[in-house]
């Protein structure tokens, strides 16, 4: 069971380890010390279910249904283009943070965008639900529910780390200039990663 559970961690942490939408907003947030236990907590579960999803077996559902996928697919490119705006708008008119600043957004507005970088991306699907899920079907029984158990801990770790060792680069950020180079590099990202669904929509089927 530890060598199925280390798996599923390890091929976790490859997975969302990786520079996308999701993570430059927990990064942000973790910034300014906004809301950041409730988010990272809502991207771990939300990682946790659809992991669950795929090992269960929703995998192969959501494999055969193109119309689905094609739905997400616009929803979350039109959602990345409007925030990438966003964070350009931001880029023109920067202003320094300090720790646990009042900018930013409320709560609730914070958990809705979380949850569209979260369930409007349809990589997210293919990689914890597709990909983990039918990757799962190596192991059986107890050894497949630790397999389950070690990707979603990935998640958790991740987006803690993230979220709280984000007020390590504080002092980086005191400056107005700083805050213009990350508010450019995630417009950058979001706009590249909305392009990047825009095109596979054209793909082949």
């Amino acid at each position: 069971m530890i060598s199925a559970a280390l798996s599923g961690f390890a091929l976790g942490a490859s997975l969302i380890i990786a520079i996308g939408a999701q993570n430059a907003f927990i990064l942000r947030q973790g910034l300014i010390r906004r809301h950041v236990f409730i988010l990272c907590l809502i991207c771990g579960l939300a990682d946790a279910l659809l992991i669950a999803a795929g090992v269960a077996g929703l995998g192969t559902i959501i494999a055969q249904s193109p119309a689905l996928i094609t739905f997400v697919t616009w929803g979350g490119a039109i959602f990345l283009s409007a925030y990438a705006v966003k964070a350009f708008l931001r880029a023109w008119r920067p202003a320094a943070m300090v720790a646990g600043a009042p900018e930013g957004m409320t709560l609730k507005a914070a958990v809705l965008t979380c949850l569209a970088f979260t369930f409007l991306n349809p990589h997210v699907y293919l990689d914890t639900v597709v990909l983990l899920g039918s990757l799962s079907a190596a192991f059986e029984g107890r050894e497949r529910l630790a397999y389950g158990i070690g990707a979603a801990t990935a998640s958790f770790v991740w987006f803690f780390v993230l979220g709280y060792g984000a007020r390590l680069l504080a002092p980086l950020f005191a400056r107005p200039a700083a805050w213009r180079v990350l508010d450019v590099l995630i417009g950058i990202i979001m706009s590249l990663l909305a392009l990047g669904l825009l095109v596979s929509l054209g793909g082949p089927a």
